[in-house]
Parts: C-alpha cells; structure tokens; sequence
C-alpha cells in the first residue's frame, strides 16, 4: 500500500512542479530585470529547491567520455557486452590503434544496494588508465517483467560466474561493498573446480564478509530485527504502470529514507548551504551539491529475495564465516581458493563495513600463500573513501595496480611454465 500511496503522491505533486518549472524559467530569464536581484534569486532558489525535492531521479549517465593512458588521451566507447534480464555487463572500451598488447580485464562488480551502479563513476575513472574495465550495471527490479522470475543471492553468483567465463581467463574481479559475499562465494566454487577462467586476483573493498567483527549501526539493526522485520515491513508489490509491476521488491525510496536518516543533519544543512549557495549567485558551489545530489538520490527497486536472502545469510545468520553457505546446495568453501590472489582494503572510519569486516576473507582464505594475500587498512577514509576520491586514486589504486600486476606476471609465468 505505501508503494502506491508513493506513486500517488507523486502523481499529485505532478501540476505543482510544472508550475514551479514555469516559475523558475520566469525567475531565472536573462529578459526578467528582476532575474539578478537578490529577491529574483530568492524566488529562484525555493523553486529549484521544491523541484528538486519532489522530482523523482532517473538513472544517471556513466558519461565517461576518455581517458589518459600514459601521455595519450583515449576516447572512451560504452557498450553492452553481456546482457541479462537483471543485469548488464557493460565495457568502457578504448578507441585506439590496434597494434597494443591486450589489456588486462578488470571487472567491477557493483553493489546492488539501492544506488544504480553509476555510484561507481569514480572508480572506473581511477581503474581505466591502467585495465580493460567491465561493470555489473544492475536492472532496476521495477523494470523487469515478473515473467522473468526471481532473482536471489544464488543468482547473482550464477551471474558474477557467467560474466568471468565471458571475459575468460586471465581477468581479475573486484566487488566493491555487498557483492563481496557473492563474488568470493563464486570465486570459491570456479577454484574448487579448477575452473580455467577463475581470475588472477580478487580485491574486495569494504565488504561485509564478517559483520560480528566490529559491528556497525547497520549490522547491528539486521541483527536485532531479525529477516521477518524484514519482510513484513519493508517489502513491497511495484504498482501499474511499471513493467515489473506485482513484483515483490525492496523500493529504492525506503532504501533512500534509510541513507538520508542516517546522517539527516548533514542533508539538511547541504541542502540550507545549497539554497543561500542559490540566492548570493555562487554557481560553483550549487552546481557540485546539484551533481552530488543528482547521484546520490537516484535509486532503483532491488528484488526481495535478493534483499531478504542478503539480510538473512549475510546480515543475520553470517553464513558464509560460519562454513554454512551453500549455493544450490553445494557449500561455499573458500580455503578451495588457491589459483586467486587475495587482497583487501578497508577504511578507518568506515561506519557501514566495520573495520575488519573485509580483511575476515584474510582468514578464511587458508589456502593462498602469504605472498597472494595483501590487506590494505586506508587512514582517514570512510565507507564512500575506500572506492571514491582523492586518497582512493593517489593512495588505493596504485596498490591496487601493483599488486594485480604482480599477480598477472606470476599467472602467466605459471601458463608459460605448462
């Protein structure tokens, strides 16, 4: 029922933006005199303000147009490369002579979490100069006819397995936040079955292999909840028009709620900055809280036995430190990893995956060799930090580059060796 009463606000809300559309063209016009006052600004500004709260943010673009690689600047091609009902595999591919030696690949895996997988911009700026990037860009669960079924945690390592053997040997994966659990899980099953196309390297970055160690707010409230909480309160069917319409969802607007009231005092006071910013003419600083903010409240439906699966084994039950987690039956163990070297990377101040919480993979990993393993704790950072900003691309991605690197060679001495 709150899903439609959602739409139907929204609905409702529909003749009040165009008349602050209207207004705010009106305000703003080179031909108002009233345009460059400061009451011309004022009026301005509460109407940006309104339409921004009330408008509903459709999924960004990636937007990433070229890159530099050594001296050269590249032109950069998006393009779909692998196409499933819930999600693309998507490739930023560079546009240059031939005549180069291949790239290594590097796959991004996204968190579905709320966000659209554009959250990670940054990241596949930072990661491009160096690999050949692909991203899990993840399907609204709104958008999918419920004639393409379900989709669980089993699926999403079906998913994050289908896509390696795409790329095929010699790729390393990296999963930034939720899909953690799910990469290592597939990364165990394709090393337990010696499979040829099991990457070189997988780095996870503030993922919540282990959430009793150093439990956060977020840990701590799946933990007190409990999965029925869950379900009875937060799932919800997706009403007409959309195309996924009666399927059983977690809505991308409850997920938003619960971000901005964690730190509500910061969005509000952004938002105050962003309105005063407005109104004394400081379009800089307006235009980077308007691309902060265009992100950063574009949020997408995830499936419910996606979202109840995760808060169950990974939240709840921690199944995957416990030696508990299966995939279609057939447990998960991830001491079976030994073709795959291992790094983590954590932030100090990280306040939704615990400091520790990733660097657990450390131990469960027994199989690898000390010289594959690699954890990195980065000072000063939080959750966003740890893939996003100036220490990730001056401090993070140089070792993530170093040790890949490291890896590659070693795995292709191994091949050259056979």
């Amino acid at each position: 029922m709150l899903y439609y009463i959602y739409e139907m606000n929204h609905a409702a809300l529909a003749p009040w933006r165009a008349m602050a559309d209207a207004g705010l063209n009106f305000w703003k016009s080179p031909a108002n005199p009233l345009s460059s006052t400061q009451m011309g600004r004022s009026f301005a500004a509460s109407l940006e303000m309104f339409e921004r709260t009330t408008r509903r943010y459709g999924k960004p673009e990636f937007g990433i147009a070229d890159t530099i690689v050594g001296d050269d600047l590249v032109a950069i091609e998006e393009q779909v490369s692998l196409k499933k009902d819930f999600c693309n595999l998507v490739n930023f591919r560079k546009l240059r002579d031939g005549n180069g030696k291949p790239e290594h690949k590097m796959l991004i895996v996204a968190p579905m979490s709320g966000h659209y997988s554009t959250l990670l911009r940054g990241t596949v700026e930072a990661i491009l100069p160096h690999y050949d990037v692909y991203i899990t860009d993840w399907v609204d669960a709104r958008t999918v006819p419920a004639i393409h079924g379900t989709f669980g945690i089993d699926d999403y390592v079906d998913y994050v397995v289908d896509f390696l053997r795409h790329l095929g040997p010699g790729t390393s994966v990296m999963a930034v936040c939720q899909p953690s659990v799910p990469v290592m899980a597939a990364v165990s099953l394709m090393n337990a079955e010696k499979d040829p196309c099991s990457p070189n390297t997988m780095i996870l970055m503030g993922g919540p292999i282990d959430t009793r160690r150093n439990p956060t707010a977020v840990n701590k409230l799946a933990e007190e909840k409990g999965v029925d909480w869950f379900r009875n309160n937060v799932i919800m069917k997706v009403p007409a028009p959309h195309a996924g319409m009666m399927r059983d969802v977690y809505p991308g607007f409850l997920q938003l709620g619960g971000f901005m009231t964690m730190n509500l005092d910061r969005h509000i006071d952004a938002h105050r900055e962003m309105f005063w910013h407005l109104v004394d003419g400081d379009g800089d600083s307006a235009e980077k809280h308007r691309e902060f903010y265009d992100e950063y409240m574009s949020v997408m439906d995830l499936t419910a036995e996606f979202y109840l699966e995760t808060v169950e084994k990974v939240f709840v039950n921690h199944d995957l430190p416990k030696g508990t987690l299966t995939h279609r039956n057939r447990l998960v163990d991830p001491s079976k990893i030994e073709m795959t070297a291992l790094m983590t990377i954590e932030g100090e101040r990280d306040d939704i995956s615990g400091v520790g919480q990733t660097e657990a993979a450390q131990d469960l990993c027994s199989g690898l060799k000390p010289e594959k393993k690699l954890h990195h704790l980065q000072q000063g950072v939080g959750h966003y930090g740890v893939f996003n900003g100036s220490r990730f691309r001056k401090e993070i991605v140089p070792r993530i580059v170093e040790f890949v690197n490291a890896n590659a060679v070693d795995q292709q001495a191994k091949s050259l060796a056979t």
